[in-house]
């Protein structure tokens, strides 16, 4: 167990402790105005959502039906930001300059003021909530039949959490809201593997608060998660399609890797001693890896390299060259999660006015352009806080075990060095060595644990 605070990396980073005062005026007034625009009353579906524990910036709630004999439909509410946030004023600007909210194990540095992320503009269980309420009729395969998206007024009826969802689930008395989730979400599961999409099956790690003190732990994925995970893909590729179409939008996009980079991903399997028939595609080889033997998370890894250059691309009038996200294998779009990313809030207005035939707002257009930039800078940040994070409790945890042995699974050997991950206590590291093998459980011995540089190294007996 590590003790001590993030106010140094908080400081290191420039994170904002507070927002200006004009930002919290306007929220307040906002709030006390009531949610804008004209939207229908749709609080007649029982929706529910499922979140961390303790989460209170909810952005989506779900609720899955039948549709004929055995198809799906699915309606999807999303948090509706531009119920309250005026174009150009106060809480719109501090939020560019933001671009998303930053957690870190002692609290999160929120996008927006709390009383909307966490208040007014949260689906909160039993609270009356402005949304956009996407609803998506499927096949019985799971493929979308029909989409559309318009402003409502929604309540949700449940808060869960993934932990308890799962055991429901798993004890065959599931709510009935989510029932049909394993069905729809093992479908839509099994189209992604189809599609070519690339699950990569890493060890994630996570920081947790006990006795005063943080400790390092593994953040379980439930089949909750990743059925969850499904439904709100499958929002954000109906709304990329729908941008598309409009010639508008915003796009999450990533390249294809290229042959070298499949070509050496296969002879990599090879040399870790994993089977790859000729006809399986990548997706399929890690969808089916155990992700707990270190062979699989040494290919994971290496898979990394096919994910390398995700942006934004951002349109209107003419369709971008690139269009489509090779992780995912589709066109995909930022919709879901507009309470915590800027990016969100944009791209469902466009949506919103494609829905309805109408034209995108102009404050829309004029910001596109503008927008990939602002998310590029922001998901650098937060990738920097997320990793300086890990390393303070990663340095705290082990400070005073240097010179003790631990066994390490080697993920990455590059040279005289290599990228190891050590299951007890869960420390992604560095090892400094020669010839280690990489897909292998090797012993390494602690040689520094520098809680002041947030550095930790390993190295061979």
């Amino acid at each position: 167990m590590g003790r001590g605070d993030f106010s140094r990396v908080r400081a290191e980073f420039g994170l904002p402790d507070r927002f200006p005062d004009a930002v919290l005026a306007e929220a307040e007034r906002a709030v006390d105005a009531g949610p804008r625009g004209e939207r229908v009353d749709r609080t007649d579906i029982p929706l529910v959502t499922i979140d961390p524990p303790g989460a209170k910036d909810l952005d989506q709630a779900v609720h899955i039906e039948r549709l004929g004999d055995s198809g799906f439909r699915v309606h999807y509410a999303i948090a509706d930001l531009g119920a309250f946030v005026t174009p150009g004023g106060a809480v719109d600007t501090e939020v560019r300059r933001r671009g998303q909210t930053i957690y870190l194990p002692d609290g999160s540095v929120p996008m927006h003021p709390a009383v909307l992320s966490e208040g007014a503009a949260s689906l909160l269980p039993g609270q009356v909530a402005p949304s956009a309420l996407w609803t998506m009729d499927l096949d019985a395969a799971g493929e979308p039949l029909a989409v559309r998206v318009e402003r409502a007024l929604v309540r949700s009826t449940e808060q869960f959490d993934y932990a308890s969802v799962q055991a429901a689930v798993d004890a065959g008395d599931p709510h009935p809201s989510v029932a049909l989730l394993p069905a729809l979400g093992e479908l839509r599961r099994a189209a992604a593997i189809r599609r070519g999409a690339l699950e990569l099956q890493l060890p994630e790690q996570d920081v947790e608060r006990v006795d005063g003190g943080w400790r390092l732990v593994l953040r379980g994925r439930t089949r909750v998660d990743a059925w969850n995970a499904e439904i709100s893909l499958l929002t954000g590729m109906s709304a990329a399609r729908m941008m598309l179409d409009a010639g508008i939008g915003l796009l999450r996009t990533l390249p294809d890797p290229t042959e070298e980079d499949r070509a050496w991903l296969r002879h990599s399997a090879g040399a870790l001693g994993i089977d790859w028939p000729e006809e399986h595609s990548a997706a399929e080889v890690l969808a089916r890896l155990d992700a707990s033997s270190p062979a699989a998370m040494a290919l994971s890894m290496d898979a990394t390299r096919l994910l390398r250059g995700a942006g934004y691309t951002a349109f209107d009038g003419t369709a971008p060259e690139l269009t489509s996200h090779a992780g995912i294998a589709a066109p995909y779009a930022h919709v879901t999660a507009p309470l915590r990313r800027l990016v969100d809030r944009f791209g469902t207005e466009v949506c919103l006015a494609v829905s309805a035939d109408a034209e995108a707002p102009s404050w829309v257009r004029e910001a596109l352009p503008t927008l990939p930039a602002l998310m590029e800078a922001s998901d650098g940040l937060a990738a920097r806080v997320d990793r300086a994070c890990l390393d303070q409790v990663e340095a705290w945890v082990l400070a005073d075990r240097v010179g003790e042995e631990f066994d390490a699974v080697v993920l990455r050997a590059n040279g005289d060095s290599a990228e190891v991950f050590v299951p007890d206590p869960p420390v992604l590291g560095k090892a400094a060595a020669t010839e280690l093998p990489e897909g292998r459980m090797v012993r390494l011995r602690l040689v520094e644990a520098d809680p002041a540089a947030r550095r930790v190294r390993f190295a061979k007996g």
